[in-house]
């Protein structure tokens, strides 16, 4: 059975508006998309080893939490929005968004979340050097991967608006001609 919507996977270091942006995109797309916060799921259904305190997070059981995923990716439709990329099979993407900020910035947004300094010097350090990216480039063919800076509220209007033109050729790419892809 074909995917009747999209798979988008919105990733990014912390602190770079992966679920400002998914919320957003949820609300503009011309289709139904469900948008998952996989941090949240991992706490709420307890799909973890239990909580790291060095690193303040959870030690993540992929194997439960793919389970769980995997009939909502089988059936589309769903904005997938975690800070890695790499746990998803490459089958179940259609789009995959690594935001991007200015180290920065991103260091004053997560102090502003009250992160332990080790955690934000892990988080910038891994913006610096193009961690996200370069697992997204490492996981997924280069064609469904976009890189978009997120520093402004500009620049989120700007990506969700490139999102939702791409879900509308998606649409026509495969076979939704017919339906309403207006906002």
């Amino acid at each position: 059975m074909p995917q009747r919507y999209p798979v988008i996977i919105i990733t990014g270091t912390p602190g770079t508006g992966k679920s400002t942006h998914a919320q957003l995109l949820q609300d503009a797309s011309p289709v139904p998309l469900k948008h998952i916060n996989v941090g949240q799921l991992v706490k709420d259904n307890s799909f973890h080893h239990g909580f790291d305190q060095q690193w303040q997070s959870y030690t993540v059981d992929e194997d439960k939490l793919l389970d769980e995923l995997e009939p909502l990716a089988s059936a589309g439709g769903i904005i997938l929005d975690w800070h890695t990329c790499e746990i998803f099979p490459e089958r179940w993407a259609d789009l995959v968004v690594v935001l991007r900020c200015n180290h920065t910035m991103l260091w004053e947004r997560l102090e502003k979340r009250n992160y332990p300094l080790k955690k934000i010097q892990e988080n910038n350090e891994a913006e610096i050097m193009e961690v996200v990216l370069q697992e997204a480039r490492d996981s997924y063919p280069q064609q469904i991967i976009v890189d978009l800076k997120s520093e402004s509220s500009q620049d989120l209007e700007n990506n969700v608006a490139n999102i939702v033109e791409w879900i509308n050729q998606w649409l026509k790419d495969n076979g939704h001609e017919d339906e309403d892809n207006t906002l």
